[in-house]
């Protein structure tokens, strides 16, 4: 049997393929989609995207503007200096989101098709267990 460690990691490269895959589908990788979902949930500046994901400023200003560029997003100048972006998702992000949701829910679903509530909800606890101690640990 493999280390506990060890079977989480390799489990979560399984579902990045599986994610993977799924972004293929609407030319977006799982960091975009992420971001996207951030934007979406009304996080609509800079500094507060980066503030909820932790991103730096360059890695977040690219993210921003490849997502513009496959036209996912919008940006409006605010401000005096006109430095300043609100951001929003676009109709074409939207309908990108909705169908990935729907495309990540129906994989979640045959993923657990044969796990009991009972057990998911032992498996969820089990997890943020797991997260508390390896927070405490760093």
């Amino acid at each position: 049997m493999k280390e506990i460690l060890n079977a989480l990691h390799e489990t979560d490269k399984d579902f990045q393929k599986i994610l993977k895959e799924i972004m293929k589908d609407y030319k977006i990788t799982i960091a975009e989609w992420h971001l996207l979902m951030k934007v979406d949930n009304e996080f609509d500046t800079q500094d507060q995207l980066s503030q909820t994901t932790g991103l730096d400023t360059s890695t977040l200003s690219r993210q921003l503007n490849a997502l513009m560029k496959k036209k996912m997003i919008e940006h409006q100048v605010v401000g005096h200096d006109h430095r300043h972006f609100i951001y929003q998702v676009t109709p074409l992000g939207a309908e990108s989101l909705a169908k990935i949701k729907a495309q990540y829910q129906a994989t979640e679903q045959q993923i657990f098709s044969v796990w009991s509530e009972e057990e998911k909800s032992m498996l969820q606890i089990l997890i943020n267990r797991l997260d508390k101690s390896i927070q405490k640990g760093l």
